[in-house]
């Protein structure tokens, strides 16, 4: 980890970073449930006004708050001993759960609507919320099925990773404008007396969350994006260096990696060779997001 700590360019900013995005993020999350239980209805599942305040609570646990977490865990530089392959799994699950908290508040608004013959899918909110759904998943099946299970082959995974990684940048920013926009729509049709436009308590509360919830979307895109705080290439390329493997072929087998019985001269040659052809991988797959 210390070392991993020392090879970050900019570690101080990062960790400043971090911290603020962490402490945001849960600040968010503990936003939402103060409005559902000390504004709104609480939490219920009876086809009630507390049902449907599971939608903006799991939203923002999971479709905001957890997705945003799983962006940038390759970018943790305590991580960067851990292989590759585990580094996957964790951001496979991060996602998985973020994906499974989303279906969740879905069906809680719909069987809220239903229950009061609500119309479904009206509103600009409801269209761009159940697209980034719809995009999430799919995001997530290709990338197990692409990135985690061993079957793809590497030139494969190696063009449709920046794609990848666009793609899940996008579906989180995404999320956020839904966000804002559904906690706006459920003020506007939820205020009357005092109304939304007479600024009462719970207008000011709920505009503030969602000032949180651009803050820690600025904070993670932009953790995201930094070159110089992506897992360095040299973390996978150290186990090409005893194999002289594809990249993909060494995170299953990095325990070899201790064999001291090659020639020094071969290694040296066949790193090389790997790391190059390691490179055009590497360079985005280390900020992979889904």
């Amino acid at each position: 980890a210390a070392s991993g700590a020392g090879r970050m360019e900019g570690y101080g900013r990062f960790l400043a970073l971090l911290v603020s995005a962490l402490l945001v993020g849960f600040l968010s999350v503990v936003f939402s449930l103060v409005w559902v239980f000390h504004y709104r209805e609480g939490l219920s599942w009876d086809g009630g006004p507390g049902e449907f305040n599971w939608h903006p609570v799991l939203i923002i646990t999971g479709f905001v708050f957890i997705q945003g977490i799983a962006i940038i865990v390759y970018r943790l530089p305590w991580t960067w001993k851990c292989s590759k392959l585990l580094m996957k799994f964790i951001h496979a699950g991060l996602n998985t759960i973020a994906m499974i908290l989303a279906i969740v508040s879905m069906v809680a608004v719909f069987d809220f609507h239903n229950a009061r013959n609500i119309p479904n899918m009206y509103s600009l909110h409801s269209w761009i919320g159940l697209t980034a759904v719809i995009f999430y998943a799919l995001q997530l099946f290709l990338g197990v099925a692409v990135f985690l299970l061993p079957f793809a082959p590497v030139p494969l995974r190696a063009a449709l990773m920046p794609i990848h990684v666009y793609s899940g940048l996008t579906i989180f920013a995404t999320v956020i404008a839904a966000a804002l926009m559904g906690v706006t729509e459920k003020l506007i049709f939820s205020l009357k007396n005092p109304a939304y436009s007479a600024f009462p308590p719970e207008a000011t509360f709920v505009n503030c969350l969602g000032i949180l919830l651009v803050i820690f979307g600025a904070l993670i895109l932009w953790m995201a994006s930094r070159s110089q705080w992506k897992r360095p290439p040299e973390m996978n390329a150290k186990v090409l260096q005893h194999l002289g493997a594809t990249p993909e072929g060494t995170e299953a087998e990095s325990t070899m990696a201790d064999s001291t019985n090659a020639d020094k001269s071969d290694l040296r040659i066949n790193s090389e060779a790997a790391r190059k052809q390691n490179l055009k991988f590497d360079e985005t797959g280390q900020r992979s997001t889904m």
